[in-house]
């Protein structure tokens, strides 16, 4: 009985050492996963792209009108909306006191003009020295400006149109109390050359615009209407509160009626070119500012890497690149987000 059980024993670890062992099951897990993804050709660089802006039409000259003198607003003879003439009578203040003033004033001169003459008499009788002869010739011309002074002040004690234009706001009312200089009336001018489209620009844009820079617009107010236009004034300084540059552009009206407000678009060719390449947007990673990656092909076809590039700005469904894609044939546009260097991946789709 020991034999046979140590003979089983025997024959069943001699088995053991010279058979085969059964192989697992391989898991769809251990396999390396490829991730699919398309590409986009990399065209050769362009120059000096469109600059695709949007701003707001206004007048070359906004006038904010007020009067010299402060006073209560006796009347207003134009509304919101009213279109004036060049000196048309708009507001003016109830005149008691500066035609009081005037008057003073007028009696204040026509005294010392009567001083100067009693002197002058008195100076050629050798009754009256130089000096009260001098004293007496300033008070006159002394009350002479006096009178000016108040002449002026009322004449400017009403608002005429300086200009032809339009009444954009009221910002007084009748029998109100307004300080000198302060604002009644909001007049633009609203000529065919005296309307203008304003934008605001980055540095990079503003640098290569210049004074000339012709432009075409299109307004939602007028849809399928293209206006000519051109860059008539490029501010020397950013504005501190966005950083950006304020470009004054003029816009042909082309007889159609234009208001003050209107949205308006503009593609611009600037004059100052920039080497630059549009790729997709998709194809950007992990952007910061100016600063992204895209993916692009190893030279094996199965694998990828990234790629740091400048981005100069968005246009549409392009992404503006000014360096980084140098000898580059194309960039991945599908499959981004789930790559790493490390991935393999398969073309499903390439855009040539």
């Amino acid at each position: 009985m020991r034999n046979s059980l140590l003979f089983l024993f025997i024959a069943i670890l001699t088995g053991a050492c010279t058979g085969k062992k059964p192989s697992a099951p391989v898991s769809s897990t251990d396999q390396e996963e490829v991730i699919p993804v398309s590409l986009h050709p990399v065209d050769g660089s362009v120059s000096g792209l469109p600059l695709r802006l949007s701003g707001i039409v206004t007048s070359r000259s906004e006038q904010r009108l007020s009067f010299k003198t402060g006073g209560v607003i006796k009347r207003i003879y134009a509304d919101e909306g009213d279109q004036v003439r060049t000196g048309q009578l708009l507001a003016e203040l109830d005149k008691t006191e500066i035609d009081a003033q005037v008057q003073q004033a007028r009696e204040g001169l026509a005294k010392a003009e009567r001083d100067l003459a009693r002197v002058q008499g008195l100076y050629r009788d050798s009754s009256a020295t130089l000096e009260l002869l001098q004293n007496a010739t300033t008070a006159r011309d002394v009350a002479a400006e006096t009178v000016r002074i108040a002449a002026f002040n009322q004449k400017f004690s009403e608002i005429r149109a300086g200009k032809s234009g339009r009444i954009i706001k009221k910002l007084s009312n009748e029998g109100e109390l307004t300080g000198p200089g302060m604002p009644v009336l909001v007049l633009f001018e609203t000529g065919p050359e005296d309307w203008v489209v304003r934008v605001a620009v980055s540095d990079r844009d503003w640098a290569r615009l210049l004074v000339g820079t012709p432009a075409s617009i299109r307004l939602d107010a007028w849809p399928g209407e293209v206006f000519n236009g051109r860059v008539t004034e490029l501010a020397p300084s950013a504005d501190p509160s966005s950083g950006l540059y304020q470009v004054e552009f003029s816009i042909a009206s082309k007889g159609k009626r234009l208001a003050p407000g209107l949205f308006a678009s503009l593609d611009v060719l600037p004059a100052r070119r920039m080497q630059q390449t549009a790729i997709p947007v998709e194809a950007i990673i992990e952007g910061d500012g100016s600063a992204a990656y895209v993916y692009v092909l190893n030279p094996d076809s199965i694998s990828v890497r990234k790629v740091p590039v400048v981005v100069d700005r968005l246009e549409r469904d392009q992404a503006i690149i000014t360096s980084g894609l140098a000898n580059i044939e194309a960039v991945i546009t599908s499959g981004t987000p789930y790559l790493t260097e490390k991935k393999k991946v398969k073309v499903v789709r390439a855009a040539y």
